[in-house]
């Protein structure tokens, strides 16, 4: 279902999100300090809205369910000094090897996954130690009550994104993750910017 509802957005998703998410985004990208001799990977990479803000050097691959949108971030390969490898596959299972990615950028994915602690324990799996995951997305706090957001959550996460995700929950699933920086980021502090290190 996410697939085709992405399909449809295709065309219009930038004009919806890239301005309202682009401080957002530079500002997780600043955090990006890739090791060497291993990729970075964009889980959900969507149009592209991250490749011409991504530093030059590393080897990046983006990896995104919707070939409608692969086909968007191709285009974008021209404005950025970054090269970026666009596959088509499923942040449920990663097209890498265990501990073999030197960054994952999760921007815009937990919340739009559907098992989005699978999502993360992907992320965590592909993760060297020492390697960093770089969140921006959209999360309820433990407890928060949010009856709309809750309410609508089954509805609208199946057409395109979640908005009852407690990040909270999915961290403390994965006690090799230590949080390096976690601040807000758009709409009051729903969305939050998040960075984190595997040990």
């Amino acid at each position: 279902m996410l697939r085709y509802s992405y399909t449809l957005m295709a065309p219009f998703y930038d004009a919806l999100v890239m301005q309202a998410t682009l401080n957002a985004r530079r500002a997780s990208l600043v955090h990006l300090r890739p090791q060497t001799g291993a990729p970075v990977v964009l889980v959900g990479v969507g149009s592209g809205l991250d490749i011409p803000l991504l530093p030059p050097g590393p080897e990046y691959l983006g990896v995104d369910l919707t070939p409608a949108m692969l086909r968007r971030a191709q285009r974008r390969q021209p404005i950025t000094a970054a090269t970026v490898h666009l596959v088509q596959g499923d942040a449920h299972q990663l097209p890498c090897a265990d501990a073999g990615c030197a960054a994952v950028i999760l921007h815009l994915i937990l919340a739009v996954a559907p098992q989005p602690q699978r999502t993360l324990a992907e992320a965590v799996r592909v993760l060297r130690p020492g390697g960093q995951l770089l969140i921006v997305d959209k999360f309820l706090r433990s407890g928060q009550r949010a009856p709309l957001r809750r309410f609508i959550a089954p509805l609208i996460g199946r057409l395109a994104t979640r908005t009852d995700v407690e990040f909270e929950p999915l961290l403390a699933a994965h006690p090799e993750l230590r949080v390096l920086n976690d601040q807000p980021a758009l709409v009051g502090g729903w969305f939050r910017q998040i960075t984190l290190e595997k040990l």
